[in-house]
């Protein structure tokens, strides 16, 4: 893996304007000094020694990314203490926006249905909602002359592919890392991957999906193990849920997805209470799996939401409110969705849903619509949400690769 790159955010040049300049430099894991006297040691002694049950009780209360940064930058054995968490705090603030207009500094007129493009030209850029002025731009390491297509944005890193290799790529550090090569017997187009778990963790498996087969690679193995898959659909959606990864495929079939003690799906059947479903996103919040999906009217349209309760039989249950919950999706279902608690805190919404916006003139490239309520496609262009491509990279939301833990 490349050595990573730390910056900070900056403060944008104008409200709503995303270029900016950064300084980067090197960032330290210590204890942040008191002074230039023997204090010094006395000083981080006292911050180490903080109890877990304390530091626990600071992190939930933490309302923004940055506020993340600044609890497990104050030194080491609090960043290794939050990485043993579990992922309760995950919910306390809002994923960080991943624009990603500037995907490919370098492509011509007439390029927008390519594929493939040079993977060290991708560019993007970071927006923190909790801070709406400051923005960070990041780019792949130069060092690579491959021509990639995207898969998906799984646990913090972008996963790319480019003829029987991968990559995965750090979206807040922009460093690669590369697993081994694999070859498919059927030489089918690969179209989606995820990561079952963070890079940190020991279960951590890297899933590729062709039309006919599964792909499983865990984390230092030297080879790929194969799995067919029976039915030729396509994997919309994977998101893990309660110990399960839940995926939901072409003809809106919900399955889950084993890894041991063999690689296998299996479908479950629900029953969907209401209406026939047009675009639908899975996502995780507090204890629920949702199911958000489009009303569409011939003027306007809405989002609503619904729980999969799986007390046989297994349905889909309409929910009027999410409560003091909100939810962020992409237009690619291929990229992460989360939700937040008590958004209120950063400046959000409660009962609302934050997509990418298709406007380049707004302040924000991001929308909030709250659950239920249809707003005109006047506003906010329908076929933006139901058309994009789905060999490009989208703008969408992320969590850093940071927040699930580092390995040391």
């Amino acid at each position: 893996m490349g050595r990573a790159r730390a910056g900070s955010f900056q403060p944008n040049k104008k409200p709503g304007r995303r270029e900016v300049a950064i300084t980067e430099k090197p960032s330290k894991k210590i204890c942040h000094s008191f002074g230039s006297n023997d204090s010094d040691s006395s000083g981080r002694q006292v911050w180490a020694d903080v109890t877990d049950s304390l530091l626990h009780l600071i992190v939930v209360l933490l309302s923004s990314f940055h506020d993340f940064l600044a609890v497990t930058s104050t030194c080491r054995s609090w960043r290794a203490t939050v990485s043993s968490f579990l992922p309760i705090y995950h919910f306390s603030f809002p994923p960080l926006f991943v624009n990603t207009d500037l995907h490919n500094a370098h492509r011509h007129i007439g390029d927008d249905d390519t594929s493939d493009y040079p993977l060290s030209n991708t560019q993007w850029q970071l927006h923190d909602p909790a801070k709406t002025n400051l923005s960070l731009r990041r780019s792949a390491l130069r060092q690579t002359p491959y021509h990639v297509r995207y898969l998906g944005c799984s646990y913090g890193y972008f996963i790319f592919y480019s003829f029987e290799q991968c990559f995965l790529v750090d979206v807040y550090t922009g460093t690669i890392m590369k697993p081994p090569k694999f070859r498919h017997s059927d030489n089918s187009e690969i179209y989606y991957g995820i990561l079952t778990a963070p890079l940190s963790s020991p279960s951590s498996y890297l899933l590729l999906f062709s039309r006919n087969s599964m792909f499983q690679w865990q984390l230092g193995a030297n080879s790929w193990t194969e799995h067919p898959l029976i039915a030729e659909r396509r994997i919309h959606q994977i998101v893990p849920f309660k110990g399960k990864m839940f995926a939901m495929d072409s003809l809106q079939k919900l399955n889950i997805i084993s890894l041991a003690p063999q690689l296998g799906m299996s479908e479950i059947p629900v029953v969907v209470c209401g209406q026939d479903m047009v675009k639908p996103w899975l996502v995780v919040c507090g204890d629920m799996l949702l199911m958000v999906d489009l009303c569409i009217r011939v003027h306007e349209f809405c989002f609503q939401a619904y729980r999969l309760d799986l007390t046989e039989p297994a349905k889909w249950m309409k929910l009027d409110k999410l409560e003091n919950w909100a939810l962020f999706i992409s237009m690619d279902t291929r990229s992460s969705t989360f939700s937040c608690k008590n958004p209120e805190r950063w400046g959000g919404k409660s009962n609302c849903i934050y997509v990418p916006s298709g406007s380049k003139n707004s302040d924000k490239p991001w929308i909030e619509v709250e659950l239920g309520q249809f707003v005109p496609t006047s506003s906010h262009p329908i076929t933006y949400i139901l058309g994009w491509k789905r060999k490009q990279l989208e703008s969408f939301w992320v969590l850093p690769s940071l927040v699930y833990g580092v390995s040391e």
